[in-house]
């Protein structure tokens, strides 16, 4: 078995972690079919994490962590989403925002380095309200005494069940241009946390992404990361969504791999190939590799310690949106490819159909990613 649990002396190489993903994901691969059905969590996936050391990936080594890159936690989320796509997009979810307080930890945020050693030490494992927390959520803060009252209620909360920490937002007086947002982390275990289990959806079920529930909860002022003003994407949203997109996306990418292999082990074991099928595979291979390119591009183009600033926000929301878009198409031509087979809730190719339909909804999407590139252009245009 191969595990880099224990603190590794020098830097982890890209075989390393491609290695301890390819572990993790085959512990996870036997189960995916059962937990697509039921809609439950993927525990197989996160026992094998946590005894490979996978959750601590992204901590740095001297916090005792296994201190992967940015880039190495993107070529990890690739290998592990070839065979569970849930798994590699739950803990996307926990990876990007431990890069975000390596990011914090290497600007002098004091708590950083604490949670860095929880998640290296305790198995701390971090969720996130992002998607329902956009520029302009919900959830309201009320001013009290050491701090503030957190009410609402979050969607998309992935990996809720294992979760020890909420990252989350809310809103300090009254919703509109004078409002300011606060950024917090939130603990599961706090007076008035809940989850409700609503995961019901078309893909990526196994996820366990439920919302969770935040009644007259008491965050301390100390606890408040950052702020921001409402309905701008900015401060500590800035830095979570330059973080989360190539991460996230490298799941989706990893899931039209495994449907490209899947459709190429039908394809050989038929007695005759017919051109359009060897097509299709040409088509699907260029795509994902033009992909896998773009993702790997931006995120050299950023660095391991991006900028937070909006040419660091449009080289990755770029990559992003490139790789869910193609992941979509290439796990279409899959289908395409397979024939009849693919139709059956059976075959892992129905799955990854219904997998690859989540990558366009995390924001941006595509097409306000065009809009907002198109926006960017014409503002430089104009001088």
């Amino acid at each position: 078995m191969t595990t880099l649990a224990q603190p590794t002396a020098s830097a982890p190489t890209d075989a390393d972690v491609l290695a301890l993903a390819r572990e993790v994901g085959r512990a996870a691969a036997p189960f995916e079919a059962v937990h697509d059905t039921r809609a439950d969590f993927v525990d197989e996936a996160y026992t094998a994490m946590a005894e490979l050391g996978y959750l601590r990936l992204a901590v740095p080594a001297e916090l005792g962590g296994i201190g992967a890159t940015l880039r190495q936690v993107v070529l990890a989320e690739e290998e592990l989403g070839r065979w569970s796509g849930s798994a590699a997009l739950a803990a996307a979810m926990h990876l990007y925002l431990t890069r975000m307080q390596v990011w914090r930890h290497r600007r002098g945020k004091p708590d950083a380095a604490g949670v860095l050693r929880r998640i290296a030490g305790e198995g701390l494992v971090l969720a996130t309200s992002g998607g329902s927390d956009w520029v302009c959520p919900t959830t309201t803060a009320t001013p009290v005494e050491g701090g503030y009252r957190f009410d609402g209620r979050k969607t998309f909360c992935s990996q809720a069940p294992v979760a020890g920490v909420l990252s989350t937002s809310a809103v300090l007086g009254e919703p509109g241009p004078d409002a300011v947002i606060l950024h917090a982390g939130v603990p599961f275990s706090a007076p008035g946390v809940g989850i409700v289990e609503t995961w019901d959806t078309l893909g990526m079920r196994g996820t366990a992404s439920h919302d969770v529930v935040l009644d007259g909860v008491f965050v301390p002022e100390e606890k408040i990361l950052g702020t921001r003003p409402y309905g701008v994407l900015a401060g500590p949203l800035l830095v979570a969504v330059i973080h989360f997109a190539p991460v996230a996306a490298a799941a989706y990418l990893g899931v039209a791999h495994g449907a490209c292999e899947e459709a190429e082990r039908l394809v050989v074991g038929r007695s005759e190939v017919p051109a359009a099928a060897v097509r299709g595979i040409g088509e699907m291979r260029a795509r994902l590799r033009v992909a896998h390119w773009a993702l790997l591009a931006a995120v050299d183009e950023v660095g391991d310690d991006p900028a937070a600033d909006d040419p660091t926000l449009d080289a990755v929301l770029t990559a992003k949106r490139h790789v869910v878009v193609e992941a979509r198409a290439v796990v279409d031509r899959a289908l395409e490819v397979a024939g009849g087979v693919a139709f059956f809730r059976r075959s892992p190719l129905e799955r990854a159909y219904r997998d690859v339909r989540g990558g366009p909804f995390h924001p941006l999407t595509p097409e306000a990613t065009l809009a907002r590139l198109g926006e960017n252009a014409l503002a430089a245009a104009r001088g």
